[in-house]
Parts: structure tokens; C-alpha cells; sequence
């Protein structure tokens, strides 16, 4: 008691109860948990539906890895520790590295795996937390080799703040060297990295670009290379006792790094699954097997399908397992009704009659032209593009934010808020698409079962007619995201629960700001960080007509309100970006430009080419904005309101007069 009252004597405390505010401190282990990516693992919730082998398929490429991962190159008298596995889009490199993976785990041989998504969760997409969760599953495996991992990350706790080379040497390669020394049990397991070629760049910006829109300057092909380069140290080291299974396509990058000529380390034989493994009776058995499910569900008659249609369908896949399962995806789970005869004939004559106008060897024709009859199923396959494409472009921008579930997307894109249209135009196409119940609409995203769906609708010379620009992708985005600024459904008093915050307009707010709102607040943040997703210049001639001043203000005043300087330098900035100096701004700038300056107070200051040097000056005067705001909702709060509008009205008076914030009372 003497450290809580020193030097007190003669008293008596009864009933004492004493209470610790301090929050925990984090262990290391913890710490690295933070830094991991658990959506990468083979058995992460985002992964609950992600491909496996079909029973009795791919057993002899299973065999065979799962031999080299136990004994290695037994010919060789030197130890290759990679090895690397490729194959076209669609051949199935991901279900054989899951299969692969949970094979090792029931078996009890110890492995980390990282599964890339170029269409996943952030964490999924970069190379920022790979060796983090490399180490985190190797820790899980060995409890001296945890204690060395923790007591490395205690003795440089800004590890995760460096380079990857620098962590796989701190988190990985230090610890095993003081396992090895210490431990006459020897270590052994793999590590499974899938899908490489879709890491993202991220991490690295430009120094010398400071502010907001500092841009990055490496390439996804570096990132890429740099991840190969650290496996690569990794495994020279005499510590490092794991072999590296690497599944990728067969990209530029990795076909020169695993070229024997252009790097020293010897890499074990490289496995093709396109080319040393035919897969025609794997697909064949997988489609029998599947068609026998369909026929007994909908009481087919036993001669249906008919005969010579798995030859058919396998000869067209060329050794694509992602054609197959998306056939049986179209015909089992895409429509209401049992799927009829006529759509399985409807594929087999799109592809003979491709087959009978070109004399092509491209073996993406049959996906070709499987993608394109199925988009052609929708009401409106031109806007079903659309729709794919805005996915892609919010999925991949705001997931951080927590502002890309179905139900944002569907609010955003849809034109009425209350319609069905997200069924209406996606409802046939289930099969390409990942789409959860409605019940779990504000919580899952939309997803897609293959990137060579994306890869297909961005490639002119495979989709045609389905093509759609990038710039028209953009302004697609923009024109959603003004037709909800404007609508008639936005109220101001609504847009600020984000901080309690309460304006009122003097310049002409009309159209929807005094109106009852009905979108929720997630999605209100999703339309302050729609910036991020597309470049405002993109927009068209159809955006233009549909920005007015009264749409601009409303969401200048929500940016505000969510101390989002960010986005407001975003289009502040990209307004400009296509005017042209040898003519005036156009009308979009003009009315983003003043709308911007006006609610910051600044429309006096004439900042025509949006100067980078201008930016500091631009946050000072939101911070400034977000203060006076705070300021309001404080005075409020002490129950001056009267005073507080009397004293705001004559402080307002000596500011620009362009300037209309004005606070009043909330309307509860």
C-alpha cells in the first residue's frame, strides 16, 4: 500500500478496489498477427468456396508434387528447394496447390501456404504481408521456433515497417539459425505460394511526390520479382530447411527468373500443367460425373446428355478445367429452373460455329466464346459489362475502407436506390460471378470464380461486341456516383451523422437537400471515397450534364463532415486535370472548383494549374474547416445554441462572403 499512499499512517480502508486503465500491451506474437494476411491462408473464410480437386482428378500431378515435397529431386545430388508450377489461365494450378495443401495438413507435414488474389481482400493482393504470414504459420509448428520468432521481433520491433528481405532475414532466417543451433530435432515442411502473378503493386511511393497523390513508382513486376528474389535468398541459406512450391501463370517475369541461363541457383524441373499432364480424361471424368448429379436432381432421362457431348466439351476445353466447371456452374446453378437441353445444345453450336469461321489455334476460343453466351443470357449484356467492370474497379479501390459490400455496390450502381436491378441484370450470371444471399448482402462482397473473366472483358480481339473502354468503364462509375449525389433521396442534415454536424446552405441548395434520406451511413462513406476508385478527368459528356451545384456542395459538405482531405484534394486536383490552357475550364471544374473553395472559404485565391505546391495550403484550410465544425457541435453540446449561431452569423460576417457554413440547432 505504501506505493499508493506514502508516508500515510493511522488510517483503515475497507472494501479496497483498485482498477488498472492501462491498456494491454501487445505481445510479439500478437503483433505479428496484426501484421499478417489471414484471408491468404488455404482455409480462410474468403477461400470457403475456392477450387479443389475433383475426386480421382489430378491425382498423378497431386502424386507428384506431394513426392517432391516429402523427398525432393532423389536424382540429383545437389538439393533444389523451389520448384516451380505454371500453366495457362484456367488450367487449375489453384485447386492442385489446394489440394496439394490440405493433402500435407492431413498428413501431419507442416506447411505455410499464401494464396494471391488479384480480385481478394487487400492483404491478398500485395506483397506488404507475405513473409509476416509466412512466418506467423511457421511459428505454429514449433514452439522453440515461435519463442525465436517473438524474441526477433522484441529485439527490432519496426520490422514490419522494412523491406521483405529484411523480414524473411529477422522473422525467418535468424530464428531457424537459432533452432538449428540449439535443437537435434530437424525441420522440415514447405511453403505453397499460389497465384504470384496477381500480387499488385503496393507498399513503395514516390519520395520525392509528397502529399496525397504521391504516386507509386515501382511496377507489379518488380514487386513480383522482389518475392521471388527473397525465396530465393531463403533458400540458399544452408538454415533454411523447406522446399518452395511457386504456382503462377506463365508470365514474363517468371519465365526469365526460372530460366536456368539468367540465374545462378539451380531450381528443380519446372512443372507445366498445360503440357506434361493431359487432362483431357480428368475433365472428361469430372464432367461425367457432374452431368450423372444434374440428370439425377432434375430426373433426366438417361440419354441425356446426349451421346458425344463430353467429347465434344473436352476436346473445347484444351485442358481447361475452368471451362468445364463453368458449364456445369451455367447449367446447375444459374436459373430458378431446372436448366433445359437447349442450353447445353446452345453451347456446343456457339462453338462448332466458331470453330467453322476461323481457323484459329487459340485454345481460349471455347472460353471465348462459353463467356460470351452466358453474358448474352442477360437482359442487358451491355450493362451487365458495365456492372462486371464497376465490381472489379470497387472491389479492388475501397475494400480497405469497408465501403465495397454488395449492398454499397448495388445502392451505387443501381439507378433507383429501391429497384431490383442487381438481380434483374445479374441473375443469369451466377456461374461467373460470386453472388451470396440476400441476407448477407452488407456483409460479403461480390466476387468473381476466375480472373479470365476480367482478363477476357479487357481484351478486344476475345470479347467484340462486349468490349467496353477504360475511360467508359470510369465515367460509367462517376455517372452512378452523380446520379446519387443528386438524387432526391439526399438530405444534408442526414449525409452529417458521420459527426453530428449540421449545415445549412444559402447559395441555392435545392434538388434533395431538404428531402428525407434514406441510404445508410456505410454507404455515405463510400461515396467520399469514391475518388480512389476512378480518375475524375475520365468522365463523359453524360456526367457533365448531370453534376450541378447544388450536387457538388452536398457532397463537399459530406467530405467535410468525414474529415476526408484526401478525397477533397482528389477532386480538387482531377477536375483540372483534362482542361486545357488555351481555353477556359470547363463547367464540371468551374463548379467543383468553386463548390471546394467556397465551403473552405478561399474562393478569393486563384489556383488555376492545381500546383502540387498548393496542396499543404489546400489541407490546412479543411483542417481549418473541420475545426470550425468541431467548434459548433462543442458549443452546442454546452448548451449555447442561441449564442452560437449569434456569434457564428458575426464572425461569418468578416470571412468571404462566399463562405456558407452556417450552424444551427439539430433537428433530432
Amino acid at each position: 500500500m505504501a506505493s499508493y499512499f506514502s508516508r500515510a499512517q493511522d488510517f483503515r480502508i475497507d472494501n479496497l478496489q483498485l482498477f488498472d486503465w492501462h491498456s494491454p500491451v501487445a505481445g510479439p506474437l500478437e503483433k505479428l498477427e496484426a501484421h499478417m494476411a489471414p484471408e491468404a491462408l488455404d482455409d480462410s473464410a474468403e477461400r470457403c468456396d475456392a477450387p479443389k480437386c475433383h475426386p480421382e482428378t489430378r491425382v498423378a500431378v497431386q502424386d507428384d508434387l506431394y513426392s517432391w515435397i516429402k523427398h525432393g529431386d532423389v536424382d540429383t545430388t545437389s538439393p533444389k528447394k523451389i520448384k516451380w508450377v505454371t500453366g495457362p489461365a484456367g488450367t487449375g494450378k489453384t485447386a492442385v496447390m489446394g489440394s496439394v495443401t490440405e493433402r500435407c495438413k492431413k498428413s501431419g507435414y507442416p506447411v505455410a501456404c499464401f494464396f494471391f488474389s488479384s480480385t481478394g481482400s487487400i492483404g491478398r493482393r500485395t506483397k506488404t504481408a507475405f513473409v509476416t504470414t509466412i512466418a506467423h504459420r511457421l511459428a505454429q509448428h514449433r514452439q522453440d521456433l515461435k519463442n525465436a520468432i517473438a524474441e526477433a521481433i522484441e529485439a527490432d520491433t519496426v520490422v514490419f515497417k522494412k523491406n521483405l528481405r529484411v523480414q524473411m532475414e529477422t522473422l525467418v532466417l535468424g530464428p531457424l539459425r537459432a533452432v538449428a543451433g540449439a535443437s537435434n530435432d530437424p525441420l522440415q515442411g514447405v511453403i505453397m505460394v499460389d497465384g504470384l502473378d496477381e500480387c499488385q503493386v503496393g507498399g513503395i511511393i514516390d519520395d520525392t511526390t509528397t502529399g496525397l497523390l504521391a504516386r507509386y513508382t515501382r511496377t507489379k513486376d518488380q514487386d513480383q520479382l522482389e518475392i521471388l528474389q527473397v525465396l530465393q535468398q531463403a533458400s540458399s541459406d544452408p538454415s533454411f530447411p523447406y522446399r518452395i512450391l511457386i504456382a503462377s501463370r506463365p508470365e514474363r517475369v517468371f519465365r526469365e527468373f526460372f530460366e536456368p541461363e539468367n540465374t545462378p541457383t539451380s531450381f528443380a524441373q519446372k512443372l507445366d500443367l498445360n503440357v506434361e499432364y493431359n487432362a483431357a480424361a480428368d475433365i472428361a471424368l469430372f464432367l461425367e460425373v457432374q452431368f450423372n448429379r444434374i440428370r439425377r436432381r432434375y430426373r433426366y432421362p438417361s440419354s441425356w446428355p446426349p451421346p458425344g457431348t463430353i467429347e465434344i466439351l473436352v476436346k473445347n476445353a484444351s485442358g481447361q478445367f475452368i471451362y468445364a466447371a463453368t458449364i456445369i456452374r451455367f447449367l446447375d446453378a444459374g436459373h430458378r429452373e431446372p436448366p433445359k437441353a437447349l442450353l447445353l445444345e446452345a453451347i456446343l453450336k456457339a462453338n462448332l460455329s466458331d470453330k467453322t469461321t476461323t481457323t484459329s489455334s487459340n485454345p481460349l476460343e471455347p472460353l471465348d466464346a462459353l463467356y460470351t453466351r452466358i453474358l448474352e443470357t442477360s437482359p442487358d449484356p451491355p450493362l451487365s459489362v458495365h456492372w462486371i467492370h464497376s465490381i472489379g474497379l470497387l472491389n479492388h479501390t475501397m475494400y480497405s475502407s469497408g465501403t465495397s459490400f454488395v449492398s454499397d455496390v448495388d445502392l451505387l450502381l443501381q439507378t433507383d436506390p429501391e429497384s431490383s436491378e442487381a438481380e434483374h441484370l445479374l441473375g443469369n450470371l451466377h456461374s461467373l460471378i460470386r453472388i451470396p444471399p440476400p441476407d448477407n448482402n452488407a456483409t460479403i462482397q461480390y466476387g468473381f470464380y476466375h480472373k479470365s473473366l476480367l482478363d477476357f472483358l479487357e481484351d478486344p480481339g476475345r470479347c467484340g461486341k462486349l468490349y467496353v473502354e477504360e475511360s467508359e468503364r470510369y465515367a460509367f462509375v462517376w455517372n452512378r456516383f452523380l446520379r446519387a449525389c443528386a438524387s432526391e433521396f439526399v438530405s444534408t442534415p442526414a449525409s452529417l451523422l458521420l459527426t453530428g454536424v449540421e449545415l445549412t446552405h444559402s447559395d441555392g441548395m435545392e434538388g434533395g437537400c431538404d428531402k428525407q434520406f434514406s441510404y445508410p451511413e456505410r454507404f455515405l462513406s463510400s461515396l467520399v471515397h469514391i475518388s480512389f476508385c476512378a480518375p475524375l478527368s475520365s468522365r463523359n459528356a453524360a456526367c457533365e450534364a448531370l453534376l450541378t451545384p447544388a450536387s457538388a456542395d452536398w457532397w463537399v459538405s459530406l467530405a467535410l463532415a468525414s474529415k476526408d482531405d484526401a478525397a477533397l484534394w482528389r477532386v480538387f486536383y482531377g477536375a483540372h486535370l483534362s482542361c486545357r490552357w488555351y481555353r477556359s475550364c470547363r463547367q464540371s471544374c468551374k463548379i467543383w472548383t468553386r463548390s471546394i473553395l467556397r465551403r473552405l472559404g478561399s474562393s478569393s485565391v486563384a489556383w488555376q494549374d492545381r500546383r502540387k505546391s498548393q496542396e499543404e495550403r489546400f489541407t490546412a484550410l479543411v483542417k481549418k474547416a473541420i475545426e470550425d465544425a468541431n467548434e459548433g457541435v462543442e458549443k452546442r453540446g454546452a448548451g449555447k445554441a442561441a449564442p452560437a449561431a449569434e456569434a457564428s452569423t458575426s464572425s461569418s460576417s468578416s470571412k468571404p462572403k462566399s463562405r456558407n457554413l452556417k450552424y444551427q440547432n439539430r433537428q433530432e
